[in-house]
This record gives C-alpha cells, structure tokens and sequence, in this order.
C-alpha cells in the first residue's frame, strides 16, 4: 500500500493546517455611474443577447437602423459611458490614430493635407445631456438636443482634442465635418474653440441647399469629394458613427470611435 498520500493529508487530518479559506466574489460596487468592479448589466439579456454583445454588434456595423437602445441595457450603457471603459476605448483608437500620423509623409509645401473630423461625440461629447436622457433609451428628440447644442457647453472628448494637438503639430490641417445645422454655425464655433480646438482649415455644417433626401453617410461622402476636387488630400478620417467613415472617399485612413447610444444612416 502507497502511504504517501496519508503522510500529506496528515497534519490536515489532525488539525495543523487550517481549513482552506474560500473568500466571497466581490460585490459590485457603483458610485455615481462609475463602476469600481465590473460593469453593471453585463448579463442583462435582450433578446436572448447580453448588453455587451449588442453593443459589439453596434460597433462592427451589425446592427443597423436601431432607433434607441434596449431599455434593459440602459444601466449597462451609463456605466460604459460615464465608467473607464468608453476612455479606455477611445484611447486606443485614438492612440492608432496618432501613431499612424506620425508615419505620414507630409510635404512642406501647400498645406493640403488634411484630417476629417466628426463633431458630436468625436471632437465634442453631449454626455452631459445623454445622462439626462436615459444614454440612448429615450427616442431622440431634436427640439431637446437643439436646446443643449445651443448652450454651447458640451466639453471635449479628451482623447480627440489630444489628437487633435498632435495632427497640428505635425503640420496636418483639421476638417471639421459635421450633421449640424448651418444656423447653429456660431456656436458650433464657438463650443469648438471653448473645448481647446482653436483653429481649423474648415468648419462643414449641413446648409439648407443640402439635399433633402441624402442620408449622413451621402452628405458627408460628398462634402468630402468637394475637399478632394479643391485639391486636398485626406489623410484620416475620424467619427464614431459608420456613416462618419464610410462612403468615397473615405479617406487614406478611417478611425471609428465608440458610441452605442444612437445611430445615423
């Protein structure tokens, strides 16, 4: 008989080694929408799909023509907005994006070499409102966004305005390309210059000669061929919404940020 097994479980058999402690999982612990530990809702189930998978279908541009998001993931999407993780996420694309820049040629002469940015939350971030308006589960309501566009207080994205730093200084001109209204121009410029972007080769609003049927992937593809025609040359291209980056020209280089709480044709 192989008593060497008995000789280890001795001193436990006789009480010399205290019995294996099984701590607890910790709780979750939320303050004030932002999670210390997990996200909340991650196991929150719409339609036989978690929160977390729905949101992955948004950001890969499974998911079209959603017009808000599930109500039982609204406490999921709060935590991901206001918590790390939206950060962390635009970080990374936005660390691509500039190390990507840094390996451009820009030649020195003419100037025409651009980035194409997007405004709402890409340059500027209307958190404070969606915070207000259950981060994508109410349906949209333009009177209401109009009114917070108009008080010309949504901060930067900070990941963005980085960016946007770095592009400059290495001589690359910045395109602000966005769905706004052409009378909401001045403060649109306005918020901008506040949010720490204080210049710009050009500001593109959506002016009332814009065609009524053109969706925002449409729009923004042709005021992007009217920028190549004038001689520019787009060497990136950044938004959160598909219909920012996609459409020719797109751009040398596309960069989607996050942003599950709506979405644009």
């Amino acid at each position: 008989m192989n008593l060497l097994p008995l000789l280890f479980l001795l001193p436990a058999l006789l009480g010399l080694v205290p019995p294996m402690q099984v701590s607890a999982a910790p709780a979750r612990q939320i303050h004030l929408l932002r999670p210390v530990m997990g996200s909340a809702g991650a196991a929150v189930k719409v339609k036989g799909v978690s929160c977390s998978s729905w949101q992955f279908g948004v950001e890969t541009n499974s998911l079209r023509g959603w017009n808000t998001v599930p109500a039982g993931c609204e406490s999921y999407f709060g935590h991901y907005m206001m918590g790390r993780r939206y950060r962390e996420d635009s970080r990374a694309v936005a660390a691509a994006a500039a190390e990507y820049a840094r390996g451009l040629q820009i030649s020195s002469g003419g100037g025409k070499q651009i980035w194409v940015f997007d405004v709402d939350e890409t340059s500027l971030s209307n958190l404070p409102y969606y915070s207000r308006h259950g981060f994508g589960v109410e349906p949209f309501n333009a009177t209401l966004f109009d009114t917070w566009v108009a008080t010309g207080t949504a901060p930067p994205l900070p990941e963005s305005l980085k960016l946007y730093k770095e592009l400059l200084s290495l001589g690359i001109k910045v395109v602000f390309l966005t769905g706004r209204a052409e009378e909401q121009r001045q403060i649109t410029a306005s918020n901008l210059k506040k949010a720490g972007y204080y210049s710009w080769e050009k500001l593109i609003l959506r002016g009332n000669g814009a065609l009524a049927h053109e969706n925002a992937l449409q729009f923004k593809s042709s005021e992007r061929l009217k920028l190549t025609e004038q001689g520019y040359r787009i060497v990136g291209n950044i938004g959160d919404q598909w219909s920012d980056i996609l459409g020719s020209p797109e751009g040398e280089r596309t960069f989607k940020l996050p942003d599950p709480l709506y979405y644009i044709s």
